[in-house]
């Protein structure tokens, strides 16, 4: 049973607000700052460092500098691997505090950061500290009197933008596979969640790594990330975020030809049939889409049920929602905590009325819940149809979409006509179904019979508009290594 947290878990010690370049912590070179806001009351948390073009160049430089001259080059990998396996039993160690530390600075209650966020993003690091040692070249019998073989050797001076959404994770999702390979590191955290990146990279360094290996620039998109993303020393980019940022990010990186990994947006279609287990099917759903207060870019936001089991559906659903319990994300209880800032309550609510306007109806919420604070109320509409607002864009809040269908046919048409492809899932006790289905889904992540269930091992990433390139498992390690061909004649 849940008890009451300690009063230091409940409020976690704000230590680094400054940037981290080249092994020093330091104010940005402008003097400027920023709020980091309590999502949960509105009120400040910090003033951070305002970092912009002038201090990612320091950073790019300091990477450079140790990529090119410093120790991080000369180590032996199996070393860097010890090195990310120390960074991960730190955090272990620090697990109550980063746990809270995530929920003040972005509303996720404490039971997920405590139970998903955490645990995940240790699982990461330490399986790529595995990897670390087994980048392994090829030889190659070409015709002629040679000997050739392959090098698989690191990217070099790696720029990492990530979102608000799941900050410590996605640190390790980045961070993991570009250290396991031996390139250095330039991130900029979202403006909105700072904190635990700022607290990861202060581990870091405690786990030795060498300076300038991992530089962290927090400050705005615009500025701080566009000035990363042109910057012509840096060698690739990887971002996670929305699919308009990621568009710019591809034109802002053309003129250098950077290397480009974009893990983007999507409107996951999660398709339950009438010979499913409707109680298992529900609760995956449930949590799919609401899971986080709805903000994961896989959320399976058009949930497409079959007629003869659709009303039925919808009742468990609401039955969910009037049940879950939204307040304050440090009470162990609570199941849903507030969007990350106002920008997102104003856009989340913004789509509930135009799904009002557009004549779908809202089942259950629709409104803001409480008076402090950026929660919503777990909304539910039905009488949905493929082209309305709330069906087609992506939303990023606790707003679920149910669609009829009738049969196979009919639904593998409809939950592919998405300029999207980030994920999908099936709900049904035929095996050939099911498989059949996950064949012709454009989708980079298919569950069957479960939704968001990821590990380290196996990679993801999206089709179409939703990204380029792979996270996790071996493929994400393509993103940051290059395959050299040695030749060598033997006459």
């Amino acid at each position: 049973m849940a008890t009451a947290l300690e009063p230091k878990t409940r409020k976690p010690q704000v230590r680094e607000t400054q940037c981290l370049i080249g092994g020093k912590w330091q104010a940005a070179k402008s003097g400027k700052t920023f709020e980091t806001i309590n999502p949960a009351t509105e009120e400040v948390i910090a003033n951070v460092a305002e970092g912009d073009a002038a201090d990612i160049d320091m950073a790019v430089k300091a990477a450079r500098n140790a990529f090119e001259n410093g120790p991080w080059g000369k180590m032996d990998a199996r070393d860097r691997g010890k090195l990310m396996n120390r960074l991960a039993d730190l955090i272990e160690e620090e697990l109550d505090e980063l746990a809270a530390l995530e929920t003040l600075d972005n509303g996720k209650p404490i039971r997920d950061s405590r139970a998903a966020d955490l645990p995940m993003t240790i699982d990461c690091l330490r399986y790529y500290a595995g990897w670390a040692d087994k980048l392994h070249g090829q030889t190659i019998p070409v015709r002629g009197n040679y000997f050739t073989y392959t090098r698989r050797e690191p990217v070099g001076v790696v720029g990492q933008i990530i979102p608000w959404n799941f900050p410590m994770l996605m640190v390790s999702w980045k961070w993991g596979p570009a250290l396991a390979a031996g390139n250095t590191i330039v991130m900029k955290p979202a403006e909105q969640t700072p904190l635990t990146c700022l607290r990861m990279a202060k581990l870091a360094q405690e786990a030795g790594f060498p300076d300038g290996v991992i530089n962290v620039v927090p400050g705005y998109g615009p500025t701080a990330g566009g000035a990363l993303v042109k910057h012509p020393d840096v060698d690739k980019i990887a971002f996670t975020g929305s699919t308009e940022v990621g568009q710019i990010i591809m034109q802002g990186a053309a003129s250098t030809i950077k290397r480009v990994s974009l893990e983007l947006g999507g409107k996951s279609p999660n398709i339950v049939f009438a010979d499913s287990d409707l109680d298992a099917a529900a609760a995956g759903a449930h949590f799919g889409l609401y899971f986080n207060q709805g903000q994961c870019c896989c959320a399976g936001s058009r949930l497409f049920v079959e007629d003869k089991v659709h009303d039925k559906f919808v009742d468990k659903i609401a039955s969910m929602n009037g049940k879950r319990k939204l307040g304050d994300p440090f009470d162990p209880a609570t199941e849903q905590g507030p969007q990350v800032n106002k920008e997102q309550f104003d856009k989340v609510m913004g789509y509930i009325e135009i799904g009002k306007k557009e004549g779908a109806k809202c089942v259950t919420g629709g409104d803001r819940w409480g008076d402090k604070g950026y929660f919503i109320e777990p909304t539910l509409f039905t009488n949905v149809t493929d082209k309305m607002k709330i069906a087609e864009e992506e939303i990023f809040g606790p707003v679920m979409s149910i669609l009829r269908f009738k049969d196979i046919d009919e639904i593998v048409q409809r939950a592919n006509k998405t300029n999207y492809g980030l994920a999908a899932a099936v709900w049904t006790r035929d095996v050939a179904k099911a498989h059949l289905i996950a064949k012709k889904l454009k989708a980079g992540t298919v569950w069957v019979n479960c939704y968001d269930a990821f590990d380290a091992a196996a990679p993801f990433g999206g089709f179409k508009m939703s990204g380029i390139g792979r996270e996790l498992g071996e493929r994400g390690l393509d993103a940051y290594t290059e395959w050299k061909t040695v030749t060598v004649s033997l006459d």
